[in-house]
């Protein structure tokens, strides 16, 4: 398929060359093009001092919501299309525009905002900001920012290169004028890479994510516009709402630095193991028909959403087991765990089978996860850890114990349901054979796999059999 690029051919503005010229673009025309001659007749601009803009690569929050944002600006046919597809899914998006592009057709930016969307900045050219010094990155962010006020009367509050990339100089310059900060993208299907509609909603839906910035590009592949239904039927599917950028800040949250999270040391490298004790949980000897429901590892956030509905459709409170690899890629996931009323713990960083590691290589790994986790969920998550594949020994279970895991998570139930192969039936009915009291029941929340199918069918027939689901640290305790 042939695909042409839809950026429109740049025009002359009289008055934006002329507010350049007094403003003294360092350097540089108004297309980016160096000037030589005034070089050495430019007033530099004051470096600034203060503390740099923030960086949003993403927003911290556990709602179901994410942003769709899109840079540059096509020439008029093209946004047309583009902003009647949006209002075809009730989509409000941001759109990140060049200054340049603002001037030229301020018409268009204009029917965006009539249209409810966000305008934001977009710089005035798309330079490339790694080969600008400070003061040309400074007014290609200020300029841009006077173009838009004054075509508009919107004054953009946060900046996005062309690339999405930034540096320090970017950060400061930002500041420097008052910026709110420099947005990122946690969500680029590289629509310049000239893939099709479809390749290209696929890539959205496999890493949509709750808090997520989706960035795509208005001016160089036009599948980008059939590729919005099938972003809007992701969202739809797995639940979450697409909304603009100011929004999706709104509902979110600041998340506190590590040190100030108290129980962020409570896991700490401890090379004094010999005398250290531990105790493996199987199950709970007790005579109360209460066990644990268990889920292990991690996934997409399709996959883990849907455990999450059904546990709250059904009112059970679960424990999950984190791979703290898939929480530092996506902290907001985690969250969403402890805000349904969940609890979450240790699962290792990188899911090793921990007796092939070295006493050191395993303490840096539970450490490094246990850190992970409690910035993710901003609190300390609870003290017990679950080596991945269940194996361990008993010079492990020291190791794991001296680190400050002294409980070490185990289970009495399983039906591995994380191989495919096995079906919901399957899972179910192995779930009903061996559960009895006490039990602590080991489910994953790996994708393409058929738990999700057996779960709501387990717990109804568990619930049937008088069982109560509780936490595995409550199960523990009684």
């Amino acid at each position: 398929m042939t695909l042409t690029h839809i950026a429109p051919k740049p025009r002359f503005v009289p008055w934006l060359a002329l507010l350049l010229a007094n403003s003294l673009l360092v350097g540089c025309n108004f297309w980016g093009v160096e000037n030589s001659r005034n070089q050495n007749t430019i007033q530099s601009i004051p470096r600034y001092s203060g503390e740099k803009s923030k960086v949003i690569p993403f927003v911290y929050t556990a709602k179901k919501e994410l942003t769709l944002t899109f840079n540059g600006m096509g020439d008029e046919a093209t946004m047309t299309r583009l902003l009647d597809e949006l209002d075809k899914h009730q989509i409000k998006a941001t759109f990140f525009l060049p200054g340049m592009r603002v001037a030229e057709e301020p018409n268009i930016a204009k029917e965006i905002l009539s249209r409810g969307h966000e305008i934001e900045n977009n710089t005035l050219n798309q330079l490339d900001m790694t080969k600008l010094g400070y003061d040309q990155i400074y007014k290609e962010i200020q300029l841009s920012n006077e173009v838009i006020q004054k075509q508009t009367g919107v004054t953009p509050r946060y900046v996005r290169t062309k690339s999405g990339d930034f540096s320090d100089d970017v950060r400061l310059a930002a500041a420097a004028l008052g910026m709110n900060g420099v947005v990122g993208y946690s969500i680029n299907p590289k629509d310049r890479d000239m893939k099709d509609a479809k390749a290209i909603g696929e890539y959205v839906e496999r890493f949509m994510s709750r808090g997520g910035i989706i960035s795509l590009n208005t001016d160089i592949n036009p599948e980008v516009i059939p590729a919005i239904s099938h972003i809007a039927n992701a969202a739809k599917e797995i639940g979450y709402q697409l909304v603009p950028f100011e929004q999706l800040l709104a509902n979110g949250g600041e998340r506190k630095p590590l040190e100030q999270i108290p129980g962020y040391d409570a896991a700490k490298i401890n090379p004094h193991v010999k005398d250290a004790t531990y105790r493996l949980i199987y199950q709970v000897e007790t005579s109360k028909p209460q066990i644990a429901l268990t889920f292990d590892d991690w996934g997409s956030d399709k996959t883990v959403t849907k455990i999450l509905d059904i546990l709250e459709q059904h009112d059970v409170k679960a424990t999950f087991f984190l791979r703290a690899k898939g929480v530092e890629d996506n902290p907001n996931l985690a969250r969403a765990m402890v805000e349904g009323g969940h609890d979450v713990a240790n699962h290792s960083y990188s899911h090793p089978v921990v007796t092939t590691l070295s006493p050191a290589q395993l303490q840096q790994d539970l450490v490094k996860a246990h850190r992970v986790i409690t910035e993710a969920i901003q609190q300390q998550p609870v003290m017990l850890f679950r080596p991945p594949t269940g194996v361990v020994n008993d010079e492990t279970g020291k190791v794991i114990a001296a680190v400050g895991y002294k409980d070490i998570a185990m289970y009495d139930v399983t039906t591995l349901d994380w191989d495919s192969k096995h079906s919901a039936n399957d899972i179910v009915n192995g779930i009903m054979k061996q559960t009895k009291n006490g039990s602590i029941i080991l489910l994953h929340m790996l994708d393409d796999i058929h738990t999700t199918e057996a779960l709501p069918t387990a717990i109804e027939s568990l619930k049937r059999k008088g069982f109560t689901f509780v936490k595995m640290a409550d199960l523990i305790k009684e």
